[in-house]
């Protein structure tokens, strides 16, 4: 008799048998999630070294984060498995990933290593950079309450997000870390650097659309065309690593901040007409 007999007629193993598999399927964006964490707190430990190479490798830590975490709620999505602990179990890892990680990363790597100058008081830099660092991380927070309370864009369905996603601020400050990866030594780059930081957490907290793509139905079948681009983004990520993550986290901001631009002229020409 098949399995799917006995699961017809009942059969007290074919119940057990299929409890386990519901258990285990339950577990596997849980598995997802803590390799995010892993990953968060691998970059952290790997930044507190101070060393070129570890920075780097940090920056990288932080990026397969990014990616545990966008298989963790599509796995979730497509087997039917999410819920509400998984949901604030994500959250906490991603607090650590994309919040404390980035933001002590873009400190050593920004802002400690500075130069002395007899322009600027160096320790003032330093305490700008720790609170600029705070304020990343406070706003990633807010960042991921608010998204556990209000979900996506409100009208915009599944379309867009609320505010820079938290995994795409972290990407951004990563992909120049990874980019350059020699720290700032220069005190003029490095209050660059901190106003980069800043914008990224304010978009974080910010009201401005970004596209999510959960919308796109990726388990349904696409048009045969769509493997062009993918296969030669794959490559390119995997060859010109630091020049093709620094391009697509830059044009994702960039993107939704000229949407968020555009809608906002067209608000304003529909409320007061010529």
């Amino acid at each position: 008799m098949s399995n799917f007999e006995q699961h017809e007629l009942g059969f007290p193993g074919a119940r057990a048998a299929n409890l386990r598999l519901r258990r285990g399927i339950y577990l596997l964006p849980s598995l997802l999630t803590v390799a995010n964490m892993v990953c968060g707190f691998y970059a952290v430990m790997s930044t507190l070294k101070g060393e070129l190479s570890d920075l780097d490798t940090a920056a990288k830590a932080i990026g397969f984060a990014i990616v545990f975490d966008s298989f963790d709620g599509f796995v979730a999505r497509a087997t039917g498995t999410s819920s509400e602990f998984g949901k604030q179990f994500d959250s906490l890892a991603d607090m650590v990933s994309f919040g404390i990680a980035p933001a002590v990363l873009a400190f050593t790597w920004g802002v400690r290593g500075i130069l002395p100058s007899e322009l600027v008081d160096i320790r003032r830099i330093h305490e700008i950079g720790w609170w600029v660092g705070l304020a990343f991380a406070i706003c990633c927070a807010w960042r991921l309450a608010r998204f556990n309370i209000q979900g996506m864009a409100p009208g915009g369905g599944s379309r867009y997000f609320v505010g820079l996603p938290c995994p795409a601020a972290a990407g951004l400050l990563v992909a120049w870390v990874h980019a350059i990866k020699i720290p700032i030594e220069d005190w003029r780059w490095s209050v660059v650097w901190m106003g980069v930081v800043t914008g990224a957490a304010a978009l974080m907290a910010s009201t401005v659309r970004f596209r999510s793509f959960k919308d796109i139905p990726w388990a349904r079948r696409q048009p045969s065309v769509l493997i062009v681009p993918i296969a030669v983004l794959v490559p390119l990520i995997f060859f010109f690593s630091e020049y093709t993550l620094v391009l697509i986290a830059t044009c994702y901001v960039a993107i939704g901040l000229a949407l968020h631009i555009v809608r906002m002229f067209r608000h304003h020409s529909v409320s007061h007409p010529a």
